[in-house]
């Protein structure tokens, strides 16, 4: 599993790429030129400023407000259906105890 860079570092890194981007001839460029300097990798540095990127509304995509609602909606339907799994089994058990023709 990668290292968590500080969200300090992170942001610090994409504003050097963001402020320097027109020296470069693509967003790869320039991260394959400061992530070194920056001690972080430039493919992690890459995709820090296009979601920078996303969330500036200056590309299209999903932001990470929505990816985090998302996240949370996924989570959720996960729970519901687990208890819903319970609920069913549940009631398969209790029919069968009430039902008299299997006393």
């Amino acid at each position: 599993m990668p290292k968590p860079y500080p969200a300090e570092q992170r942001e610090r890194a994409v504003k050097m790429v963001l402020d320097h981007l027109g020296e470069y001839r693509s967003v790869y460029a320039a991260c394959q030129r400061i992530g070194p300097k920056l001690g972080v990798g430039p493919e992690s540095l890459r995709k820090w400023v296009l979601q920078a990127q996303v969330d500036a509304a200056q590309a299209p995509g999903v932001t990470s407000a929505e990816q985090q609602r998302i996240r949370d909606l996924e989570r959720e339907v996960r729970d519901l259906k687990e208890a819903n799994e319970i609920l069913k089994a549940a009631s398969i058990f209790f029919a069968r105890e009430l039902d008299p023709r299997h006393r």
